[in-house]
């Protein structure tokens, strides 16, 4: 075998294998092949091994996963004529891979370039606290106008997320101030609440500490009342069960101690005076009886017999 024939033989292989090699094609199942004949759509393809007829068909590849285009940050004004710098992410997946083929030639661009247009002029019919405040809503809105373009094209958008608002640096100053005296106004409320609540739980407790007095001292004189009541009793028991002698030894028991006291006093025992009384009144009586007149005694007259 010469030269020129080994050549041929050799160009003849790398043909075959580019034949083979364009004609299967395996497909991924996230994948589809959008197949044309002669320049007309001959229909979708995949996934797994597909066949491509080399020089009459062309397959066009078309990814049906789910992906993302990061927006880079829009300067749009509001209602109220503020400049605010805001970025978002749009999330989007083909749902029809002819459309998406057939119906524009680069539907990532037209997307990117649509979501720009249309923030702009969502933006420009809301003020600029609802901008701030009102992140979900404008989200919905993105998603649904974008949604509706995008439909002809074969795109759906599943999501559209704002990750950053830039308002003007004036605004900013604005909203920080703003932010302050609202910390402080939650401060001085807090603060008050928390004063008004010890000053309420002092009450409450002093209260309850009158009451606890109240009842302690209620109970105090009960138990001091009742211990004089059986104080009395008692005496009263021991006083009935003496006698007139016994109350007259502890008399004088008194008298003595009395008595030997340093201090210079007198004592004249009530019984002492009511003795004197009786003996004077004896002594009068006695010289009274004295000093009437006797009567006297008259003769008995004799009788005759």
């Amino acid at each position: 075998m010469d030269e020129v024939t080994l050549a041929i033989l050799i160009g003849l292989g790398l043909v075959v294998f580019f034949v083979i090699i364009r004609t299967f094609r395996i497909v991924p199942e996230y994948e589809r092949l959008v197949i044309l004949a002669l320049g007309r759509y001959a229909g979708t393809r995949g996934p797994g091994i597909t066949i491509v007829v080399p020089f009459l068909e062309t397959a066009v590849r078309v990814d049906l996963r789910e992906r993302f285009l990061d927006i880079p940050a829009q300067t749009a004004i509001t209602q109220d004529n503020a400049p605010i710098d805001i970025d978002f992410l749009i999330y989007y997946r083909v749902v029809d891979p002819k459309r998406a083929v057939l119906e524009i030639s680069d539907v990532v661009s037209a997307s990117l370039n649509m979501a720009t247009t249309i923030l702009r002029a969502v933006i420009g019919d809301i003020d600029l606290d609802s901008v701030l405040s009102q992140r979900e809503r404008i989200n919905t809105m993105l998603r649904n106008k974008l949604d509706e373009i995008t439909e002809r094209w074969g795109l759906k958008i599943t999501n559209v997320e704002i990750r950053e608002i830039k308002p003007p640096r004036d605004v900013q100053d604005a909203m920080n101030r703003q932010m302050t005296a609202e910390r402080e106004r939650r401060a001085v409320v807090t603060r008050a609440s928390g004063e008004r609540e010890a000053a309420i739980a002092s009450a409450e407790g002093e209260k309850q500490a009158a009451i606890l007095r109240a009842e302690g001292e209620r109970a105090s004189q009960l138990l001091r009342a009742q211990g004089f009541a059986q104080s009395l009793e008692t005496i009263y028991g021991a006083a009935s069960t003496l006698d007139s002698n016994t109350l007259m030894l502890q008399y004088f028991e008194a008298l003595k101690v009395i008595g030997a006291s340093p201090a210079t006093k007198f004592v004249v025992p009530m019984e002492l005076t009511s003795m004197i009384s009786n003996v004077a009144g004896a002594l009068g009586n006695a010289m009274g009886n004295q000093s009437k007149p006797q009567p006297e005694k008259l003769d008995k007259p004799a009788t005759h017999g």
